[in-house]
C-alpha cells in the first residue's frame, strides 16, 4: 500500500479508515485454525457512493479489496492474504424496502440474519436460511450460505432475487429484478451469489420472503447408531415428508451440547426434527415421522410445541461449535463440511466416523442431513503441528470420499483458501473456466485475491 494510502481512505471515509492494531487484529482472524496476514487497514462504508469510490482508488493504486461480514471465516473467506484494505460493511445494515404482497424485502448487506427477521416480525412474513452463526446477509450470499432450513426453504442460491454490485473499476451493476422468474440473459445473480467476494462487492441485495408458519412442532429423537438415526433421514426425505429442519448429531456432539447447554438428552446419536405447515397438516406429519423413527429403533420421541422448549433445543445445536470446542479445554478446530446425495449419507457418515476413531484426535460430526450436508469439528492442540497435520488430512479424505460418491467439498462453508486445492478436483475444466470470468471482471486480481478461483498471472 502506498504511504499515503490511509490519507487517501480518509478522503472517502473519515474517521471510518482506520490502520489501528485492535481494528486490524478483528479483520485478521476467523472462528477456525486456518489463519492469514492482516489487512493494512480497515474501512466502514455507509453507502454505495462511498464503495464505489473506494473500488475506483483501488484500482487505480492496485490494492487488493476484501469484504468484511460478520467474520466467521471457516475456510479463510475474509483474510487478507496480500495485505490490502478490509471493507467491513457493519454500517451499512439497513432494511431499505418490505414488499409484503410480492414477499420481497431490500436490505443492506450488513444487516444480520437475526435483525432482519426481528425487522419482519410484524409482518407475517420471515427470511427462513439460517446457518446458525448470526451471520450478515452479505456474507451469506457472498458465501451462497444455507443450513438448518435449508431442506425445505432453500439456500441462499434460492432466496437472492436481485443484487447490487460494485464491480473491481468502481462500476455499480443491478443484477435480477423483483419479477419471480426471467429469461433475459446470463443469470449473473447466481454467478455473485456464491463469488466469495472475488468479482465484486455487494452493496444491496433483494430477498425472497416466507410466510411464518401457523403451527411448529420440534422433536427430539435418539437412536441405537448412527446408522440407524442416518437411515431414518433418507426414509424420511424418500417418503416425501417435508420437514423444516432435519439435524444430526453423533455421540460425542451430544455429550458437548449436554454439558454446555445444561440439556438431558440421552447420550447417544440424535435427530432433531422439525415440521412447519398448518395444525391438521402438520399433526399428520408428525405421526408419520413418529411412526417411521420407531421402524428405526428411535426412543424417547419427545415433541416440543411451545416456543420456549424449541427455543432452548435450537439454541443448544446453535451453539454446538462452542460446545465441542469447550469438551477439549485449550483446542481449536479444524472445521470442514461435505455434502452429498442422499442415498449416500449413511455410506459418508459411517466411513468418516471409522476415519476419525482411527485418527487418534477428537472429531465430532452434526450436521444437516436432510439435505445431505454433515460437519466435522476436529479438535487438535494448537502446539501439536503433528495434531493438525491429521486434521488436515481427515478433511481432506471427507472431501476425496464426498466427490467419489458423487458429492461435493463443501456444502455451506465454502472454499476461501482453505479448501482452494480441492477445487480442481471436483470442478476438473470447470476451474478455469471460473478462473477466465475472474479475470474478464477484476483483471487486476484485486477483489479477495487467491481465494476460490486459479492464481491469476
Amino acid at each position: 500500500m502506498l504511504p499515503d494510502a490511509l490519507a487517501a481512505l480518509r478522503q472517502i471515509f473519515g474517521d471510518r479508515a482506520s490502520d489501528a492494531g485492535a481494528v486490524l487484529a478483528e479483520h485478521g482472524q476467523s472462528e477456525s485454525l486456518v489463519t492469514a496476514g492482516l489487512p493494512e487497514a480497515v474501512v466502514f462504508p455507509r453507502s454505495t457512493n462511498e464503495v464505489a469510490a473506494l473500488a475506483a482508488w483501488s484500482s487505480l493504486h492496485r490494492v487488493p479489496l476484501i469484504g468484511w461480514g460478520a467474520g466467521t471465516s471457516l475456510e479463510g473467506h475474509a483474510l487478507a492474504l496480500a495485505g490490502g484494505v478490509a471493507v467491513d460493511f457493519r454500517e451499512m445494515a439497513a432494511v431499505l424496502e418490505v414488499r409484503a404482497e410480492d414477499r420481497l424485502v431490500r436490505v443492506q448487506p450488513g444487516i444480520t440474519r437475526e435483525a432482519l427477521n426481528q425487522d419482519l416480525r410484524t409482518t407475517g412474513l420471515m427470511f427462513p436460511v439460517d446457518p446458525g452463526a448470526n451471520a450478515s446477509i452479505g456474507g451469506m450470499a457472498a458465501t451462497r450460505a444455507s443450513g438448518t432450513t435449508a431442506v425445505r426453504y432453500g439456500t441462499m442460491r434460492d432466496n437472492v432475487r436481485a443484487l447490487e454490485v460494485v464491480l473491481a473499476d468502481g462500476r455499480v451493476i443491478r443484477t435480477g429484478t423483483g419479477a419471480p422468474k426471467s429469461a433475459a440473459g446470463y443469470d449473473l445473480t447466481a454467478l455473485f451469489v456464491g463469488s466469495e467476494g472475488t468479482l465484486g462487492l455487494i452493496t444491496e441485495l433483494t430477498l425472497r420472503l416466507h410466510g411464518q408458519p401457523e403451527a411448529v412442532m420440534t422433536a427430539v429423537a435418539a437412536f441405537p447408531s448412527v446408522g440407524a438415526a442416518v437411515d431414518c433421514v433418507i426414509a424420511t426425505m424418500q417418503m416425501g415428508l417435508t420437514p423444516a429442519r432435519i439435524e444430526f448429531l453423533d455421540a460425542d456432539t451430544v455429550a458437548a451440547c449436554n454439558a454446555y447447554s445444561r440439556l438431558t438428552l440421552p447420550p447417544a446419536p440424535q435427530l432433531l426434527v422439525e415440521f412447519h405447515g398448518h395444525p391438521e397438516g402438520l399433526a399428520e406429519d408428525v405421526r408419520r415421522f413418529r411412526d417411521l423413527a420407531a421402524e428405526f429403533g428411535a426412543e424417547g420421541l419427545d415433541w416440543a410445541d411451545r416456543q420456549e422448549d424449541r427455543t432452548r433445543l435450537w439454541a443448544a445445536r446453535h451453539s454446538a461449535y462452542r460446545a465441542i470446542l469447550a469438551s477439549r479445554p485449550g483446542a481449536k478446530a479444524v472445521v470442514t463440511d461435505v455434502c452429498v446425495p442422499i442415498s449416500a449419507l449413511a455410506q459418508a457418515v459411517e466411513e468418516t466416523r471409522a476415519d476419525i476413531a482411527a485418527s487418534g484426535i477428537p472429531g465430532p460430526i452434526l450436521g444437516h442431513v436432510g439435505d445431505g450436508n454433515f460437519h466435522a469439528i476436529l479438535l487438535v492442540d494448537p502446539g501439536q503441528p503433528g495434531e493438525i497435520a491429521v486434521a488436515k488430512a481427515l478433511a481432506a479424505q471427507m472431501a476425496e470420499r464426498s466427490l467419489r460418491l458423487g458429492g461435493t467439498i463443501t456444502g455451506e462453508h465454502g472454499v476461501g483458501f482453505g479448501k482452494l486445492g480441492l477445487m480442481a478436483a471436483e470442478h476438473g475444466a470447470g476451474w478455469q473456466v471460473m478462473g477466465a470470468i475472474k479475470a474478464a471482471l477484476d483483471p487486476l486480481g484485486l477483489m479477495n485475491p487467491g481465494k476460490l478461483v486459479p492464481g491469476q498471472g
